[in-house]
C-alpha cells in the first residue's frame, strides 16, 4: 500500500512543487547513459520526473508505480504518451526485457515488508535482459538520518500556481529496529484543508542489501556514494550475470 501523500489526489497533484529540486536524478541519468541502456524499468516511478527524462533522451520506458494518483499525474505530462504506464508493482509485470532497472530517492526503502523486498528483488531480476543491471540507493543507518525529522527543521510554506500556499512539516512518530515511520502535515490556506501522510521507511545495513541481492542471483558491481548526499547513502549496481553456455540450453 502506497502512503497518501502518493494515492491521495491533492498530494499527489502538489507533490512535484514541493519537491523541484530533483537533482538527485542527474547520476541515474548519468548512469544509464554509462550503460548504453535503450530499455529502462522505472520502479516506484511515482509522478513520473525520471520516467520523462529518460524518455526525452529517446529512451524505451516503463514506469511502474502502484499509486494511480501519482501515475495519473504522470499520465498528464507533456511527452507521457512516450512512456508506458503501468499501476501496480514489480511483483506482477508483464514480460520484459530491460537494459536497466531503476528504484530512484526512497523507493527501496519504502518497501519494508521481507517478502515484499524479496519479490521486488526477483522481478525486476526477472525483467532485466542477461548484462543488465539494477540499480538502487538507500539511506546508510549510520547515519541516523531521522534524527532530523521534526518540524523545527522541516516547516515551510511553498506557494503553489492554482492552488495557493501550502504549509508544510514532518514529525517523527516512531523507530523500531530498522524501521523508522513519520508523519508529514499539510495544511492547504486556500480552504484550512489539513491532509497527513504516514510513512515507514526500512534503513537496511550495506551487508544486508547486498546478501539479498547475492541471494536473489544478482552480482554486486559496486556500491557508490550518492552524489547529492555524500557519505549519507548508499547506491547500489547490481548485475544480472550473462547466462551459461549450459543455461541458454536448457529447455
Amino acid at each position: 500500500m502506497a502512503d497518501e501523500e502518493f494515492t491521495h489526489p491533492s498530494l499527489a497533484a502538489i507533490y512535484d512543487p514541493l519537491d523541484p529540486d530533483r537533482s538527485d536524478l542527474d547520476a541515474y541519468v548519468g548512469l544509464a547513459e554509462r550503460f548504453g541502456a535503450r530499455r529502462v524499468l522505472d520502479i516506484g516511478c511515482g509522478t513520473g520526473v525520471f520516467a520523462l527524462r529518460l524518455a526525452q533522451r529517446g529512451i524505451e520506458v516503463v514506469g511502474v508505480d502502484p499509486a494511480r494518483a501519482s501515475v495519473d499525474v504522470a499520465r498528464a505530462k507533456p511527452g507521457a504518451d512516450r512512456v508506458r504506464w503501468i499501476c501496480g508493482d514489480a511483483t506482477a509485470l508483464p514480460p520484459l526485457r530491460v537494459d536497466l532497472v531503476t528504484m530512484t530517492a526512497n523507493v527501496a526503502q519504502q518497501i519494508v515488508d521481507p517478502n515484499a523486498w524479496r519479490q521486488t528483488l526477483l522481478g525486476a531480476f526477472a525483467a532485466l535482459r542477461p548484462g543488465g543491471r539494477l540499480v538502487f540507493e538507500t539511506r546508510d543507518p549510520a547515519g541516523r538520518a531521522w534524527e532530523t525529522w521534526n518540524r523545527e527543521t522541516s516547516h515551510g510554506v511553498t506557494e503553489i500556481p492554482g492552488v495557493g500556499a501550502v504549509e508544510t512539516w514532518v514529525d517523527l512518530t516512531d523507530v523500531t529496529g530498522p524501521l523508522v515511520t513519520f508523519r508529514w502535515t499539510y495544511v492547504f490556506a486556500a480552504d484550512g484543508q489539513v491532509l497527513t501522510s504516514e510513512s515507514t521507511l526500512s534503513f537496511r545495513e550495506r551487508e544486508e542489501v547486498e546478501a539479498d541481492l547475492s541471494a536473489y542471483g544478482y552480482l554486486v558491481e559496486e556500491v557508490r556514494d550518492a552524489p547529492d548526499r555524500p557519505g549519507k547513502e548508499f547506491v547500489f549496481v547490481a548485475l544480472r550475470p550473462e547466462e551459461t553456455a549450459a543455461a541458454s540450453s536448457r529447455p
